[in-house]
């Protein structure tokens, strides 16, 4: 805090500020007690000496950063919604009174930097990473599993332009779709990195940004995107080995190659002539001629369905130290990821998201993992402390008792009593296991029958309604004639 013309009022007003801070935190908004505070460093909340978040606000970056995710945690509720809640805490502390608006929580949002949600989520990955030690590495190595999905975008012309909407859909009858690719931690199932750009940018090609991202020391896990030669060729020079499921357009052979035992080949693959359009020439050069590889076949029988047939494909070359029963189980493991694609979509609401402009857009993208990333750190505790399995935690089941316990630790009596609520929080959340459902079948068919209404297949301006129109032939009139 600067005070240039009154430089003798400095120590007290600064001693002030403190004081009305620490009197806000109090009572903030998604504020869990001084282990959740942990998650987030104390630095990347605090506000600038100087520039867009250096003055005063009823909004801090701090308030308006818990508040933001506040709001994710509660499903990506209406910015109007939080306004109230902090209405309702600053009349509980008898502060002074806020303004009922959306307008100041909204521009409050709009200045917070991009940079600061980049250095939580790696925060919170670490520290997700950190309570769960090393339960999913294999042979000591972190495994890390990377794979795409999107989100559907409000239709405005700014997103619009940034995020084109599928070009099968016509001129506004459609909606502005954001692919991205993300990093996850198979131990903890934290995000670790995360890119994006438009729909037509294929998996690859974002994947690409996210080399960077991976160490040496590290085993990625995909699936038939990432089983080809780029990332089995190129990832091993930075010291990243791959296990992934064979591409569909590589035709494989076990009648050739080095026998290692049962449906386990060496093979050497060589490079393709062809330069992937998102790498440079000079970038293609340096990959090698001829790499390597280990290919596994297994059968996987599922009750009630047909025996499939899978393909892996790997540089994890020794038999011995990587045997093929256990590639085959860390493959498995890969769907408690894509699981985790439902926990940010379905169950916090990312699948569409709700700003306006493309970089709005960014930050809610990232405070969704963000919070994501909150409560697997929460479900990652639970699990260390009472020795239950990490993976049949309920996302949901932590996500709900984590809204309920936020309100009840803050009005603790004292200390103790808000340890207490702790422990219990985290009791709760280790007793609310997904049970085990071995053959149960999960079609993806929906049961609820939607409205007959027709689908908008023209702009809205120039969309001409026909009333009473009805598609189902069992609510027409001359089916109706008989009840009379």
């Amino acid at each position: 805090m600067h005070t240039p013309f009154f430089p003798s009022f400095r120590a007290r007003f600064a001693a002030c500020g403190l004081r009305s801070v620490n009197t806000l935190r109090q009572w903030t908004v998604a504020q869990l007690d001084q282990r959740l505070r942990d998650l987030l460093p104390a630095q990347l909340l605090a506000s600038e000496d100087e520039g867009p978040h250096s003055r005063e606000r009823i909004y801090s970056l701090r308030l308006t950063l818990e508040c933001f995710l506040w709001q994710v945690l509660q499903c990506n509720t209406s910015c109007r919604e939080v306004v109230r809640q902090v209405q309702a805490l600053f009349g509980l502390a008898n502060r002074s009174p806020v303004d009922e608006g959306n307008s100041a929580y909204v521009q409050a949002r709009h200045r917070l930097p991009r940079d600061r949600f980049d250095q939580l989520l790696r925060a919170t990955a670490q520290a997700a990473d950190r309570r769960t030690g090393q339960e999913g590495a294999l042979q000591g190595r972190p495994v890390k599993v990377a794979d795409g999905s999107g989100c559907q975008l409000p239709d405005t012309a700014a997103n619009q332009r940034r995020f084109p909407q599928p070009p099968t859909q016509k001129r506004g009858c459609g909606f502005p779709v954001l692919r991205f690719v993300a990093l996850f931690s198979l131990a903890s199932g934290a995000i670790l990195d995360v890119v994006w750009d438009t729909l037509s940018h294929h998996d690859l090609k974002l994947f690409w940004r996210l080399w960077e991202s991976l160490r040496a020391g590290d085993i990625l896990l995909g699936d038939r995107a990432w089983g080809e030669y780029l990332t089995l060729a190129g990832l091993p020079l930075r010291g990243v080995d791959v296990v992934a499921r064979v591409h569909q357009r590589r035709k494989v052979d076990f009648r050739k190659g080095r026998r290692l035992g049962h449906q386990d080949r060496l093979f050497q693959w060589k490079k393709g002539p062809n330069v992937p359009p998102y790498l440079t020439t000079e970038t293609w050069a340096t990959i090698p001629e001829r790499v390597t590889v280990r290919v596994i076949r297994f059968t996987a029988a599922i009750r009630g369905h047909r025996a499939r047939r899978i393909t892996l494909v790997t540089t994890l070359l020794d038999p011995e130290l990587y045997p093929a029963t256990e590639l085959i189980a860390l493959y498995a493991r890969r769907w408690n990821l894509e699981l985790c694609f439902r926990d940010l979509k379905t169950t916090l609401g990312m699948e569409q998201l709700r700003c306006k402009s493309p970089a709005m857009v960014e930050k809610e993208l990232l405070a969704f993992m963000v919070a994501h990333n909150l409560v697997r750190c929460l479900m990652a505790e639970a699990a260390a402390l009472h020795g239950a399995p990490l993976d049949r935690l309920s996302f949901k089941g932590s996500l709900d008792a984590l809204r309920q316990f936020s309100i009840a630790i803050p009005q603790g009596r004292n200390r103790k009593s808000r340890q207490r609520l702790w422990a219990d929080l985290l009791k709760t959340l280790a007793r609310d296991l997904v049970p085990r459902r071995p053959g149960r079948r999960e079609p993806r068919a929906l049961k609820r029958r939607p409205k007959p209404y027709p689908l908008l297949t023209q702009p809205r301006h120039r969309y001409k309604e026909i009333l009473h129109r009805c598609r189902y032939r069992k609510g027409h009139k001359r089916n109706l004639r008989t009840l009379n």
